[in-house]
């Protein structure tokens, strides 16, 4: 297919790459023009200078949130403004249900479809990916969904992609923030970590965030695979569209607060994991 992508950060560079090694013919745009031209000369694709410049069957969106992604499909030099008829647009950022089902609104055809895991999973296309839409318009970009994820579920009508999403993200911060005071509480009582590691991981505490996160908390490297600043945005999502529904997520919330101090340390931009920070330092116990 000739594919649009919008948006060459950390994901989508690794995400688009994946549609060009699998054969599809890419036109690409990025806010940094010369970001968009090193990828396009590295990997064999046309760079538009406006997403309004791109013509192709389908157009990607992977971007920071909501704004953005209206911005680039519905902006003054927004892609669907001369896109021809029958353009599919899929948006992979993760932007939350309500901006999701407002762009479907306003957009003849229209995917949401975010995905879970880390830059190395975007590497080696093993990501995991939830679509929200039409069952036709979700087929037509099953193909390119295959070539980038490992996973591709149809959760539902515009909109379930997202709300999938921000749920998963809501649970693996509270299990990231459980993991963290564990391991706290296990230093200050003198526990041996690699043997409670050991047990967890052999047992009922295992979880994806003991088998990525341990480590890292443990050494403090909080080398960049998610930012912590998205991490706090999609839990923030989530309780959002809970409180909308009546139902409330205490773990979730607990994590946020913990997310957002970790923000007022100048987080932002490292791994999630560093919320550990704020564990240690509410219990003045470091872990290493």
């Amino acid at each position: 297919m000739r594919v649009g992508w919008i948006g060459l950060g950390i994901m989508g560079s690794r995400m688009a790459a994946n549609l060009r090694r699998a054969g599809h013919e890419l036109v690409v745009h990025n806010r940094t023009r010369e970001t968009a031209e090193a990828w396009a000369a590295d990997h064999g694709a046309e760079v538009a200078p406006a997403p309004d410049a791109i013509r192709a069957e389908v157009v990607f969106t992977m971007l920071v949130d909501g704004e953005q992604v209206e911005q680039a499909l519905l902006g003054p030099d927004g892609a669907a403004g001369e896109a021809p008829d029958g353009t599919l647009f899929v948006d992979m950022s993760t932007i939350g249900p309500e901006a999701a089902r407002a762009l479907g609104e306003r957009l003849p055809a229209f995917v949401d479809a975010p995905v879970t895991g880390s830059s190395p999973r975007a590497q080696d296309g093993s990501l995991t990916i939830m679509a929200g839409g039409e069952e036709a318009d979700v087929q037509r970009a099953w193909p390119l969904f295959q070539a980038m994820g490992e996973l591709v579920v149809h959760a539902g009508p515009v909109g379930h992609g997202q709300q999938v999403k921000v749920i998963n993200n809501a649970v693996a911060a509270a299990n990231a923030h459980t993991l963290a005071q564990a391991l706290v509480v296990g230093r200050a009582t003198g526990t041996d970590l690699d043997a409670l590691m050991a047990v967890m991981a052999a047992g009922s505490g295992g979880s994806a965030m003991l088998d990525l996160k341990a480590g890292p908390m443990r050494e403090h490297d909080y080398t960049t695979l998610f930012k912590l600043e998205h991490m706090l945005k999609d839990v923030q999502l989530c309780l959002n569209s809970g409180h909308a529904a009546g139902a409330e997520f205490p773990a979730a919330a607990a994590a946020r607060d913990v997310l957002g101090a970790a923000m007022d340390r100048d987080l932002g931009d490292a791994d999630f994991a560093a919320l550990v920070e704020v564990v240690e330092a509410a219990s003045g116990h470091r872990l290493g």
